[in-house]
């Protein structure tokens, strides 16, 4: 067996006539269905010129086809490039000219405007692809041959290419081997205890490492099935719930299910686990969830550069506002930012990884590289902690610190405090730049925003009886898909400051000033927690 991930995916199959996927009408795709498929595809990636190391960039909704387009990359030996199908021309240009894909694979919709893009960034041939299969890419898939003589590929070889997010700069291409997915997939469906007697319930992307790597490459290692959501519907979520075993979903997930009168016990009877990511999950969400359905949520860790790296215990206490332990074989340790001294535990530092997960860096970036990355371990650049027993608590990400007095004030810590007050859903804490009274811009020092989602009217009066003025953030809410309420934009300092927050370019926002009892109860809060807020 070579270094290929499909290797192993396909030395894991049950048999021919396991389902795979199952979509929510009823249609199902079994194993060797899904086998036959991907032989097919990849038979016309190679005609249409794919050689092993190229690039394919992969533009489509979700669907049982675009899954399929992922396995038949990996057979040719190419690397997968999923792209968000949210992405605009201009945004696609970037990835496009950067990555230098020989192929793009779109819906067929897009089609006019991509091949413009695309010959402009020398793509040679652009594909399509909808969510029913159609398009000119299934077409001539159909009548391929489904045997395909897999392409040999070592471990270190690239299997995909990532973009980050890209809050700091322009994106970054992250390069995951054969070996990262591999094994990352492989560990955790060890410490998950997945089996081919699993069901998973798939309402997650297919565009980034939690609805692709995770949870597909798990599941299909494990010989599992999956019922194939087109995207997160809660009542659809709770309709099919009693047929599936496991769940994976981001932390509003959650929030949705709770907020829905048919999550109970009864329907969650027949799930083993459900497990979120991506986002931090709120202590009072884990309680809640706990609560109605008898399930402790399984919170883990992990990062587009390296898949996942902690999970909180199957077996053993899951500590809401955790992430629990390293995953076997991953190094973890907490470090000083500027001098990499290792701390002890309890003392906040940089999250630095190291294992067989961490990324073979940065697409055509070596001096980012390099700069990521100390004594072998990755810099993560988020901030955590390793608690008296050793479960790893985030508590922000390094550009995000506010030095305040001289002190370090970590945005997770103010958020956990103020997520308790009564009335208050959630708070999101920001870092604004501001000038001091010499006129010169300080970008970490002094002021933190909060932004507030109450519960009601009512509770938000009680906040912000006192306010001088509001601030409208419905781009904000829509933005960050945020589930609906009261929002209000606080700040702590008291000196003026230049906002510069990320969503300038969607929103002009106006400050909203607590004073008296509002600004003293939260500062109150903080204060006893953190002893030197302004």
């Amino acid at each position: 067996m070579s270094g290929n991930l499909f290797d192993l995916i396909r030395s894991r199959v049950p048999s021919p006539d396991k389902v795979l996927l199952e979509l929510a009408d009823g249609r199902q795709l079994s194993y060797g269905e899904a086998l036959a498929w991907s032989g097919r595809l990849a038979n016309i990636l190679v005609l249409r010129g794919v050689e092993p190391g190229d690039r394919v960039a992969a533009q489509v909704e979700k669907s049982p086809e675009a899954l399929i387009l992922y396995l038949a990359v990996l057979r040719a030996g190419a690397v997968y490039l999923p792209l968000n199908t949210a992405y605009t021309l201009a945004e696609l240009e970037y990835f496009l000219s950067d990555a230098e894909p020989k192929g793009v694979v779109c819906d067929p919709n897009k089609r006019a405007g991509i091949e413009a893009v695309a010959q402009k960034c020398g793509v040679a041939a652009v594909e399509t692809l909808d969510a029913a299969g159609r398009g000119s890419l299934g077409a001539a898939a159909a009548g391929a041959p489904a045997d395909f003589a897999d392409v040999p590929r070592k471990q270190t070889d690239l299997a995909a290419i990532l973009y980050t997010s890209g809050t700091t700069g322009r994106s970054k291409g992250a390069r995951m081997t054969h070996r990262n997915l591999a094994s990352n997939a492989t560990t955790l469906a060890r410490a998950w205890h997945f089996s081919g007697r699993d069901v998973l319930l798939h309402a997650l992307p297919m565009y980034h490492t939690h609805g692709l790597f995770v949870a597909t490459n798990v599941t299909m290692i494990a010989g599992g099935s999956m019922l194939f959501l087109p995207r997160f519907d809660a009542g659809e979520v709770l309709r099919l719930l009693p047929r599936a075993t496991a769940m994976m979903g981001v932390p509003t997930f959650y929030v949705r299910l709770l907020q829905h009168p048919d999550l109970d016990r009864a329907r969650c009877a027949h799930m083993r686990l459900f497990i979120s990511g991506s986002a931090p999950l709120l202590a009072e969400t884990q309680r809640e969830f706990l609560a109605r359905t008898g399930h402790a949520i399984l919170e883990r860790y992990g990062m587009t550069e390296t898949g996942m790296n902690t999970s909180n215990p199957y077996d053993g206490e899951r500590i809401a506002g955790s992430v629990g332990f390293p995953l076997s074989g991953v190094e973890l340790r907490i470090a000083d930012p500027a001098t990499g001294k290792v701390l002890p535990p309890g003392e906040v530092g940089v999250i630095e990884i190291r294992g067989p997960n961490v990324f073979a860096g940065y697409w055509r970036m070596p001096k980012k590289t390099a700069a990521e990355f100390r004594d072998g371990f990755f810099v993560s650049g988020d901030l955590g902690k390793i608690d008296a027993r050793g479960y790893v608590h985030i508590v922000g990400r390094g550009k995000d610190l506010i030095i305040t007095g001289g002190f370090n004030v970590y945005p997770k810590e103010i958020e956990t405090e103020i997520d308790a007050l009564p009335g208050v859903v959630e708070c999101f804490l920001l870092r604004v730049a501001f000038s001091d009274d010499f006129g010169r811009r300080r970008d970490q020092h002094g002021e933190a925003t909060v932004l507030l989602r109450f519960e009601d009217h009512r509770e938000a009066e009680i906040f912000g009886h006192d306010v001088c003025s509001v601030c409208d953030v419905s781009t904000i809410v829509t933005r960050q898909k945020s589930s609906p309420g009261i929002w209000r934009l606080v700040s702590f300092a008291g000196l003026n400051p230049t906002y510069d927050l990320p969503y300038t370019g969607t929103m002009a926002p106006r400050v909203t000033w607590f004073s008296g009892e509002a600004r003293n109860r939260i500062v109150a809060v903080t204060s006893s927690t953190l002893g030197h807020l302004p």
